[in-house]
């Protein structure tokens, strides 16, 4: 039942994004949303960590079954991403090396925060 509970939770925040998407013009996807609120939430400490934790760990750990569907898709649809191949390849390579450097800086950032606020917690 806990993980049912868990997983309504991260509904709840999903569907709120797909309504905030419905009622906000922008070219933000829902789930962009549903994420956001969500980690606002758990900042906030509205929602504690434990109420989730498992089943989005869970969803985490099966994320690459989940670009099974999109595979097999891509894959049908060759023909038509033929023509197309080289400047869909090398707008993947560029935009793989661009996630990989924001989030490596961003890791790095994370990092010395946490070294910073540990170094002043013992000083105190």
């Amino acid at each position: 039942m806990k993980y049912v509970r868990q997983f309504l939770i991260i509904l709840l925040f999903s569907f709120v994004g797909e309504v905030l998407k419905y009622l906000i013009p922008l070219p933000i996807p829902a789930s962009i949303y549903g994420l956001l609120l969500l980690f606002l939430a758990l900042q906030l400490h509205i929602i504690k960590l434990e109420s989730v934790r498992e089943t989005a760990k869970f969803l985490v750990e099966i994320m690459p079954v989940m670009f099974i569907p999109a595979g097999v898709g891509l894959l049908t649809s060759w023909e038509a991403l033929q023509e197309m191949l080289v400047p869909v390849a090398v707008i993947t390579v560029v935009s793989t090396v661009v996630v990989m450097a924001a989030a490596g800086k961003a890791t790095e950032g994370m990092l010395h925060l946490g070294r910073k606020r540990r170094k002043e917690g013992t000083e105190r």
